[in-house]
């Protein structure tokens, strides 16, 4: 009976150790999580790389949107829009030219002069041909109108061209 008992307790000391709850993550947990998320990065990827351009269009298309809303907001604080001269820099520093804005918001309208996504400036014309102002990225081409992705993206209509 002696033998019996002292080899219960050695069985139980053999078991695998507990872990504790601080002891972190085992390496099959980590390789579990890796494989899961090589997966998801397997099918989402190739319908985001495949889209470079289509992206910077929709990019450009909120960005006019945006710098739409500074224009406006600008001109409920200044009675006018910036001229074309002035040009869409008004938005980020007080003007000294002809008209000044008599109720310039300190710190801008924007942070920075806007660039559309393909690293041109976007065109501003106050008064505009369609409106108090045009606003107007030429696409990825940088020149008047075009088709596809090169298609000129306005705040007169999602796309103006030729």
């Amino acid at each position: 009976m002696k033998s019996v008992q002292a080899h219960g307790p050695a069985k139980a000391e053999m078991s695998a150790p507990k872990r504790q709850a601080d002891a972190g993550v085992t390496l099959i947990e980590m390789m579990v999580v890796l494989v899961i998320i090589a997966l998801v990065a397997a099918m989402i990827v190739p319908n985001v790389i495949g889209r470079p351009n289509e992206a910077r269009v929709a990019v450009a298309k909120t960005d006019v949107r945006a710098i739409a809303s500074a224009l406006e907001l600008y001109r409920l604080d200044n009675r006018t829009y910036p001229t074309t001269a002035q040009g869409l820099g008004a938005l980020v520093r007080r003007t000294t030219s002809a008209p000044e804005p008599s109720n310039w918001v300190q710190g801008g309208y924007l942070a920075e002069e806007p660039l559309d996504p393909w690293g041109n400036p976007y065109l501003y014309r106050s008064p505009g041909e369609n409106g108090n102002f045009d606003l107007v990225s030429l696409g990825a081409d940088g020149a008047v109108g075009g088709t596809g992705v090169d298609f000129d993206i306005s705040n007169n209509g999602d796309r103006a061209g030729g």
